[in-house]
């Protein structure tokens, strides 16, 4: 599957002080491989700054990926493999 903008939303009041990253919430039915490979949240580059955290629900699985935004230029952005959390 693709990107999907609607499962994309800010984590609470989503205030930024200085370089302070942002943390993002997204849900999805796509396999954590395919949101850790490089553009896929390309649709979202404008958002979306280096050092932010995305947090990925994948309500298939259930299972739950932290990735760290790794670099963002020119519209393309490249998030970490992820780190698995427990949802068990």
């Amino acid at each position: 599957m693709a990107f999907n903008k609607d499962g994309l939303v800010a984590a609470g009041g989503q205030s930024k002080a200085g370089d302070a990253p942002q943390t993002w919430n997204y849900t999805t039915t796509d396999a954590y491989t395919a949101v850790a490979a490089s553009g896929y949240f390309n649709e979202v580059s404008s958002l979306l700054k280096v050092g932010d955290i995305v947090w990925n629900y994948d309500s298939d699985a259930p299972t739950m990926y932290v990735h760290v935004v790794l670099t963002n230029a020119s519209g393309v952005v490249d998030v970490s493999a992820g780190t698995a959390i427990s949802v068990a």
